[in-house]
């Protein structure tokens, strides 16, 4: 599996990244995790404007969705327009994002597909959904394919689910949003995403969903508190190998 790094802002874009948007590739697939604010310019930088042959939404918080509105105008005004997108997402997806689009129905450039919790198959990929500790619905996102495990934890606060789904993963895309601890249920701090991925026995740790308030020294001291395995804070275009 190849990984590219499209956006791994937190909350809003930064000066050099658009929000949570994360292309996965194999065997000539590809399943675009996520489309926050500005990831539909970046996807060009990075990539394709048609690149992805699915999107997987972890959740509908505008930071990690609301580019796949622009998206639809790109797909739908293409001068070869492309078949309906697969986009899957939590219950809902579709008229959420319908409420912001209002130029034309989305369901004729998308494919909306409801997600749950448990596993499912995308393309060559083996998708297994965990619930995460965040106010709305929301999901991590593990994938697997050649015998290899890429997991996306999605936004969330401590939660043994996160664990479990990133169990022996090789790339395990952890949100680290702050430094200090916040609200219950919201968001895990850079030494939270250390123990998370110590104890699933990931073997690398990005730390991602980052924001300009917390600088990547701190960040990575904290995580590798409780983390002793290879951790990186990416910048957008970043390429990993799994």
């Amino acid at each position: 599996m190849k990984v590219t790094v499209i956006g791994c802002a937190g909350t809003f874009p930064n000066a050099g990244s658009a929000c949570s948007a994360y292309l996965v590739e194999h065997e000539g697939f590809s399943l675009l995790l996520d489309m926050g604010n500005g990831a539909v310019g970046a996807l060009q930088r990075y990539a394709a404007l048609l690149a992805p042959d699915a999107v997987f939404l972890s959740h509908l918080h505008a930071d990690h969705c609301v580019d796949l509105v622009a998206y639809s105008y790109a797909r739908k005004y293409h001068p070869e327009p492309p078949g309906r997108l697969p986009v899957h997402g939590p219950a809902g997806t579709h008229e959420r994002l319908q409420l912001i689009g209002n130029s034309g129905r989305l369901d004729d450039v998308f494919e909306f597909v409801d997600t749950a919790a448990g596993r499912t198959d995308i393309g060559p990929f083996a998708v297994t959904l965990a619930p995460a500790a965040h106010p709305v619905e929301t999901y991590s996102i593990r994938l697997e394919a050649a015998g290899r495990a890429v997991v996306y934890s999605g936004d969330t606060g401590p939660t043994p689910h996160l664990v479990s789904n990133a169990t022996a993963a090789d790339l395990l895309l952890c949100e680290a949003t702050w430094t200090n601890p916040g609200p219950a249920d919201l968001h895990l701090t850079a030494a939270e995403a250390g123990e998370h991925a110590h104890r699933a026995g990931a073997g690398k740790l990005l730390l991602v969903h980052t924001t300009p308030f917390s600088t990547p020294e701190v960040l990575l001291e904290q995580a590798a508190q409780h983390y002793d395995g290879k951790i990186d804070i990416p910048a957008a275009g970043a390429t990993y190998a799994v």
